[in-house]
């Protein structure tokens, strides 16, 4: 790559970090989406201003000559566009090159979701008094109730949860916080959660919400450990993930009759586009209801 090319994208990856605050995995993949752009670049001896439509679209052949997925041109692309649009706005490229290319059709892929029985049994699964069985039932509830993200939930601090109020307050991607309502049956577990346990297992300068025995916060992967044991506890044979929950709150309350906005923000989604994947499955839902139980369905 010249230098120029590596100058701008060091400046490119610092304002990802600094100023749009994205994560550290996201902001490697745009890297390396970059390195490689960068690297073709250099084969064909092109500099960074001598970059135009027919060069960015040449590559996007290349990546699918060489088997590449639908989905990984579609990220090529979004990198190339974003490292561009940067370039503009600070005033050291014109224009961006690719900004009227169209990326590959992908085809959208449903989430798999829990219906409402599976959820409530799940939910229920860990019974009993035993401090992990109410600790778990509280991460849980919450989880469901307020459609949270896994690291949104481990990362929960004492702060983030107002019980008076019934709301918990999660930062998700970009460091975006945001506000969302947990209802009645979650702050009872939490609660529970609060009086019982929480007081005997955390370290004395601990703020993390939902801790081990050990006083430590709970990691992402002993989590996925609990949903999948509570999920066979429960009959649910379908795979499950701790995200699957987040896919059927959202569901759950389109089908309810709740706002395509009002979901958008309790998910935290920046586009409204990311949100209305759940009207499809919403509507998928609806139309089955319709099969199974109209005269002339």
């Amino acid at each position: 790559m010249s230098a120029a090319f590596d100058g701008a994208l060091d400046d490119y990856i610092q304002h990802l970090r600094v100023e749009r605050g994205l994560s550290k995995h996201t902001v490697d993949g745009y890297a390396r989406d970059l390195v490689r752009f960068g690297a073709r670049l250099a084969d064909e001896q092109g500099s960074l201003e001598e970059v135009d439509e027919a060069s960015v679209a040449g590559y996007l052949v290349t990546l699918s000559q060489q088997g590449l997925s639908a989905r990984t041109q579609a990220r090529a692309l979004s990198a190339i566009r974003g490292f561009f649009r940067f370039l503009v706005q600070e005033q050291r490229q014109q224009q961006d090159p690719s900004e009227l290319l169209e990326g590959p059709r992908l085809l959208q892929r449903l989430p798999d979701i829990l219906n409402r029985d599976e959820v409530l049994r799940l939910l229920d699964a860990p019974v009993g008094s035993k401090p992990n069985r109410i600790r778990d039932r509280a991460m849980l509830h919450v989880m469901y109730a307020a459609g949270l993200r896994v690291t949104e939930l481990i990362e929960l601090d004492l702060a983030d949860v107002n019980l008076e109020e019934g709301f918990v307050s999660a930062v998700g991607k970009g460091n975006k916080r945001r506000i969302v309502p947990i209802g009645a049956h979650a702050r009872a577990a939490v609660l529970e959660y609060f009086a019982e346990v929480r007081p005997k297992w955390a370290r004395t300068a601990s703020r993390a919400c939902f801790v081990t025995a050990r006083g430590k916060a709970m990691t992402r992967q002993s989590f996925w450990s609990l949903v999948k044991k509570y999920a066979r506890a429960a009959g649910i044979t379908k795979p499950i993930s701790p995200h699957k929950l987040r896919h059927s709150f959202a569901t759950h309350l389109l089908a309810g009759g709740a706002d395509l906005r009002s979901v958008q923000t309790m998910l935290g989604h920046a586009d409204i586009s990311t949100t209305q994947i759940y009207t499809h499955v919403s509507g998928e839902h609806l139309r089955k209801m319709h099969e199974r139980y109209h005269p002339r369905g």
